[in-house]
């Protein structure tokens, strides 16, 4: 069991049964230029929809994302992949990062946690 859930990790595996999963790390928002634009789910990206993006979560797994920064958070689902830049673990929607009030810094230092 243990071998496994090393494996696991070292794969950077995650499943629908993802409850318990944390991550911390860097999360961004999407700028304007994605607005209509469509996901790696196929669904079109609206900046005030509660969305996000995950290298690989499954489409459809909400989230809790808090802002480490003043500890507001907000409840966003998967539906695209990314992000693609290196110490970053999720992107969020425009909505989204303005609830937790990050729009003014752009990158803040968050936690992820599934909820669903």
């Amino acid at each position: 069991m243990i071998i496994l859930n090393l494996i696991c990790c070292c794969c950077l595996v995650a499943t629908r049964n993802s409850a318990g999963f944390k991550e911390y790390g860097n999360a961004s928002y999407y700028s304007d230029e994605f607005q209509g634009k469509k996901t790696a789910s196929g669904e079109k990206y609206n900046k005030w929809d509660y969305t996000c993006a995950h290298k690989r979560l499954p489409f459809g797994t909400k989230l809790k994302v808090t802002n480490l920064e003043n500890n507001k958070n907000v409840i966003v689902r998967v539906n695209d992949r990314g992000p693609f830049i290196k110490n970053r673990i999720v992107d969020l929607s425009f909505a989204a990062a303005q609830e937790i009030a990050m729009i003014n810094k752009g990158v803040v230092r968050v936690k992820i946690e599934v909820i669903e």
